[in-house]
């Protein structure tokens, strides 16, 4: 049984049950509170941040995942506090039950909402809106949970020591936001580029979990009866035994679920400080696939095609220095280099440990034709936004911006009027601009959109698509395998400063394997036939994709 406690004073509240019985003198009591209110907090910002990462992986559009996320979150934690009104006469066992809850539901929501994207056709068929569904049920159970903690942390640091309420509140709230701001600052700092998203969700709610224990069963423990301690001291330990099982197991699993997203030959897959990649294939007769960050970037059945038509047409005219913004992979180099008057390429890629792949990987570095092996190619890792602003103005005579999908959150700044602007800066005279502007049969808004905000940049436009798509895995934002979803076109722009840049392959240039003069004319006008007008151009401020 609870033990028996003075009564109230005059004024008190219902839930007043005396001060407690502490194995500590009350100074240390109200530390050790506000320090589990810290590291709780800590973890629920963690959880937070764990839900809007993965979605925005797994789902894209990372804008619309996070406003989902946090507004569902917040909505809860609401809900949450009032609900615990009803659990102040018992908060020390309540909060010992919250914390177990949370740190279950937080620690597994990562690992639990990747199973489901791997093992039910990543989104498509008939779980299209359920991985959605269970998106929001995890952040409204989580919200729900970390909202009921501070109702009853605020009852026990009032039984510590009765201090007036708006003193109370101060101090239980300045030790959660400072728990906030560590747990925000660790999670893209620490926890996801040392141990990636299951292992740290995991560790969280392993931490998350002890502390909550160790303040009712160590500071509070006088409040429970002999059950309760057991029953809360049994439910803890399989709950933190819940978790470190399914750490011991997490790296199995990452195998197994890549193995069901991407098939079961999986020869490369790494995390580098700015995304995932995976390469399939390549050996064994079998075409070689690059994914980044799930989508697929280079198709080995259908790469060619793809950056034969990025590349080429705007390679017709001068273009000894060509740059390159994005193409990590060295394939847009590759087709580049063809050109016998080429004498300089400079390639501009965020991610380092994309184009170290490319160099040492046989299967990878045989696509690209070795192409970071040739001298007259150059790489700078580095943002192409910001090294645009530091460049040189009237440069180079071709820049092709093989770029990802504008429909991607992270990439819309490259797909702006002020990204289009800066890139017309660094053309010299007569100098060619190629842009791949996403798919046009499946999304044709985006596409003319890419095409407005050329224009508004001061280019002139010869838009164009490249039919033949066969692969059922997505490079949108959309990260699916559903064939039904999967785009069949890719869509590009070519522009220039003043006349209207001429849609034509170089004439004294050997023949393509997949692209001929005839195909882009017809390929030019049945991008034309979907030409949709009134579209605004896409600004930093104002992004339209």
């Amino acid at each position: 049984m609870i033990e028996a406690h003075a009564p109230a004073p005059p004024g008190a509240p219902p839930s007043w049950r005396g001060p407690a019985r502490l194995p500590v003198r009350p100074d240390t009591g109200r530390f050790l509170v506000l320090a589990c209110v810290f590291v709780c907090a800590a973890c629920g910002l963690v959880y937070e941040l764990e839900l809007v990462a993965l979605a925005s992986y797994l789902m894209g559009d990372s804008v619309t995942q996070a406003s989902v996320v946090l507004s569902v979150m917040v909505f809860a934690m609401g809900i949450g506090s009032l609900a615990a009104k009803r659990l102040r006469r018992f908060a020390a066992a309540g909060f010992g039950a919250l914390e177990a809850t949370l740190a279950l539901v937080g620690g597994c929501s990562a690992m639990t909402l990747y199973a489901v994207f791997a093992w039910t056709g990543a989104w498509g068929g008939l779980w299209a809106n359920g991985p959605r569904v269970l998106l929001v049920a995890f952040s409204l159970a989580i919200g729900l949970l970390i909202g009921a903690e501070v109702p009853l942390l605020m009852e026990l640091i009032q039984r510590i020591r009765r201090q007036d309420a708006g003193g109370a509140v101060a101090d239980l709230f300045a030790a959660d936001y400072v728990g906030a701001l560590v747990g925000g600052l660790a999670f893209p700092f620490l926890l996801l580029p040392f141990l990636g998203q299951l292992t740290s969700s995991l560790l969280t709610g392993a931490v998350n979990v002890v502390a909550g224990a160790a303040l009712v069963l160590g500071l509070f423990r006088r409040d429970l009866s002999c059950r309760a301690r057991c029953l809360l001291l049994v439910a803890n330990v399989t709950v933190l035994g819940v978790l470190a099982s399914a750490a011991v197991l997490v790296d199995d699993f990452e195998r197994a679920s890549r193995q069901a997203v991407y098939g079961d030959d999986v020869r490369v897959a790494v995390q580098t400080g700015v995304q995932e990649i995976v390469l399939t294939g390549g050996t064994g007769g079998r075409p070689l696939d690059l994914y980044l960050d799930g989508r697929l970037r280079a198709g080995g059945r259908e790469e060619r095609r793809y950056h034969e038509a990025l590349v080429h047409p705007a390679m017709n005219g001068p273009h000894a220095r060509v740059l390159i913004l994005g193409g990590g992979d060295g394939l847009a180099a590759r087709e580049a280099l063809v050109h016998p008057g080429v004498r300089r390429v400079d390639v501009v890629d965020l991610d380092p440990g994309l184009v170290r792949l490319a160099r040492t990987d046989p299967a990878l570095s045989g696509l690209n034709g070795h192409a970071y092996g040739d001298p007259r190619v150059h790489v700078t890792a580095s943002d192409a936004f910001q090294w645009l602003r530091e460049a040189s103005a009237a440069t180079y005579d071709v820049v092709v911006a093989d770029l990802p999908d504008p429909g991607i959150t992270a990439s819309t700044k490259l797909y702006s009027q002020e990204f289009y602007g800066l890139a017309r800066r660094a053309l010299a005279p007569g100098g060619r601009l190629v842009v791949h502007a996403g798919p046009v049969a499946t999304r044709p808004r985006v596409f003319w959109t890419v095409e407005a905000t050329l224009r508004a940049a001061g280019l002139r436009t010869a838009p164009y698509r490249v039919d033949g798509r066969a692969t059922g895995f997505t490079a949108g934002p959309d990260r699916t395998t559903d064939v039904a979803r999967a785009p069949r076109d890719w869509g590009f722009v070519l522009a220039a400063v003043g006349a209207r840049p001429p849609l034509r392959l170089d004439p004294r240039e050997r023949p393509l394997r997949t692209l001929s003069q005839a195909a882009l004319t017809a390929d030019a006008r049945a991008a034309q036939d979907t030409r949709m007008t009134g579209e605004q151009a896409s600004t930093l401020v104002h992004p339209r994709y």
